[in-house]
């Protein structure tokens, strides 16, 4: 046994050496770093995440388990202790409510995505190139817009037909879905004509009727600007942090903007 243990003259040192790099490579590969991180998000951002997700994996290792919802019904699971790392939210509100509540931390809260606002039909023809003329001449039964008191593309929405003096003219053809994920599947399986949806839903690859559309001036809505939250169960979490570090790149920034939204400039 112990002629097994005598090495050459060197070697043991040589050997010693490059266990050492060895351990110093795989300390600092992506690997050895790798955690994961739970992260809610609203409905609207779950292609966009998806992308982003793999991206993110490639580069860091780290991994995400994603749980998509309402903003709202999210928001209300984290307050009654559901176990997610991030909030990526469909509006300002609540990551503010949560920074305010100590349940997230304040100087994490930043704007990610602004959504884009848009009149959909998936029948060409429907909407014409000025959406409001189709508003006002009102050849449809039903209007489909997510829920002013619950969604943020909602509350555009109203603003939008307020703006243009239609909202109550046209209430008894709203119909309202309970989120933007639900008012698209109205519009799409024909329950109501036309309805405004987010953008990015309309623009994805998974949109086989890509139809006809108006999209929104940002002058008749306020911007639906939505904003993500470390948590406080991330707030130590390295995965959660670089992940939330890794969208504000330009990398990411540039899928955001290809699926239908826009980006602030500045952080």
């Amino acid at each position: 046994m112990s002629e097994c243990a005598i090495s050459r003259p060197g070697l043991g040192s040589v050997g010693l050496v490059a266990g050492t790099i060895l351990g110093l490579l795989i300390a600092i590969s992506p690997g050895a770093r790798a955690g994961e991180a739970t992260v809610a998000v609203a409905a609207n951002f779950v292609e966009s995440l998806e992308t982003l997700q793999k991206m993110f994996g490639e580069e860091t290792g780290h991994e995400l388990l994603v749980v998509p919802g309402s903003t709202g019904k999210l928001y209300a699971q984290i307050v009654n202790g559901a176990p997610f790392d991030i909030l990526l939210s469909a509006d300002q509100e609540r990551p503010e409510k949560l920074a305010e509540e100590n349940q997230g931390e304040p100087e994490s809260v930043f704007t990610y995505a602004i959504g884009r606002l848009t009149l959909w039909s998936p029948e060409p023809g429907v909407v014409a190139e000025d959406g409001a003329k189709t508003l006002r001449e009102g050849d449809f039964l039903h209007l489909a817009i997510a829920n002013p008191e619950l969604a943020p593309y909602g509350l555009a929405a109203q603003q939008t037909l307020q703006k243009l003096g239609l909202w109550e003219e046209l209430q008894g053809r709203i119909v309202r879905g309970e989120n933007i994920a639900q008012t698209f599947q109205m519009v799409e399986s024909g329950n109501a004509e036309l309805g405004f949806v987010a953008l990015s839903y309309v623009a994805s690859e998974r949109n086989r009727n890509p139809g006809s559309r108006w999209d929104v001036p940002g002058e008749l809505h306020e911007p639906i600007r939505q904003d993500a939250v470390l948590l406080q169960r991330g707030a130590k979490n390295e995965a959660a942090r670089a992940f939330l570090a890794f969208l504000k790149t330009p990398e990411a920034r540039e899928v955001i903007e290809r699926f239908g939204y826009a980006v602030d400039r500045v952080s």
